[in-house]
């Protein structure tokens, strides 16, 4: 199990974040903070499913503003 910030994200919970991800696709706005860059995000997502991980990221940086910090 994975875990976003102290809280564990179980293969349910990246489900429904996916499925959050993908319902405001393109219809509304949402903003995601994160201390890990996207490479890693996999680790956070479903014991490391890189492949849950991806479709977040895809669906999440289309037509968006990505702010990091050096």
């Amino acid at each position: 199990m994975g875990k976003v910030g102290h809280i564990p994200f179980d293969q349910d919970a990246a489900n429904l974040f996916s499925q959050l991800a993908a319902s405001r696709y393109e219809q509304a706005s949402i903003m995601v903070t994160s201390n890990l860059p996207f490479g890693r995000w996999g680790q956070a997502f479903s014991d490391g499913d890189d492949v849950v991980a991806a479709a977040i990221i895809d669906r999440l940086v289309h037509h968006a503003e990505v702010l990091t910090q050096q």
